[in-house]
């Protein structure tokens, strides 16, 4: 643990309620960012069904090569 203060007033006489304001935000700021979020899981083309939703495939030659390609 440093010896440090959290906070230093540099300029300016601050009266007891602002510190303790500053402090409050300070500290309810430091408690919200709590690292960087988990990164969000993407979903292999193959699994994702949200893009086979709503298509069927056309009967033709080539249909079933055409049902797994993107579209």
């Amino acid at each position: 643990m440093s010896d440090r203060p959290l906070l230093r007033v540099v300029r300016g006489n601050p009266d007891d309620a602002e510190l303790a304001a500053l402090t409050a935000v300070v500290a309810a700021v430091a408690a919200s960012s709590g690292g960087s979020p988990a990164p969000e899981r993407r979903t292999s083309w193959w699994n994702d069904r949200a893009t086979r939703l709503g298509t069927s495939p056309a009967p033709g030659d080539g249909a079933w090569r055409a049902s797994a390609l993107p579209r």
